[in-house]
């Protein structure tokens, strides 16, 4: 099934970035660097989950928490939202942007729902380092 899934890059002639400026010129919510946050983060979750096929949205959500406290600490809410990233929906509009450029792949189960109602970000990424 890991060629069905949103772990893996599809293979295809015109590389990563290319397909990216594309995004970016369609849809500018969101930084370059977001879409290379949450590639990161799937990356870091597969090799959590010790898995190299499918990731579901929530185990993604859960991941990019972990991923993003790691690589931000008390900064992440704030690095987050310089980016476009405001709610655990961003990280999966990000996804989908991603599989509809064939940037990764998708199983028909997966939707953009699986990314709603995961964490609220204050809680996430701000309470963790409060006194």
């Amino acid at each position: 099934m890991p060629n069905e899934t949103p772990t893996e890059p599809t293979s295809q002639h015109r590389s990563f970035a290319e397909g990216l400026d594309e995004i970016l010129r369609e849809d500018p919510r969101y930084a370059r660097e977001a879409y290379a946050l949450v590639m990161e983060a799937l990356a870091f979750t597969c090799q959590d989950l010790e898995r190299e096929g499918h990731v579901r949205g929530r185990e993604l959500l859960a991941g990019f928490r972990k991923y993003v406290l790691k690589e931000f600490g008390p900064m992440a809410r704030v690095t987050l939202s310089e980016w476009g990233i405001e709610r655990g929906e961003d990280v999966g509009r990000i996804v989908f942007n991603l599989v509809e450029h064939n940037l990764l792949r998708k199983t028909d189960e997966d939707t953009i729902e699986d990314f709603t109602g995961g964490y609220g970000f204050r809680e996430a990424f701000e309470a963790p380092f409060e006194p």
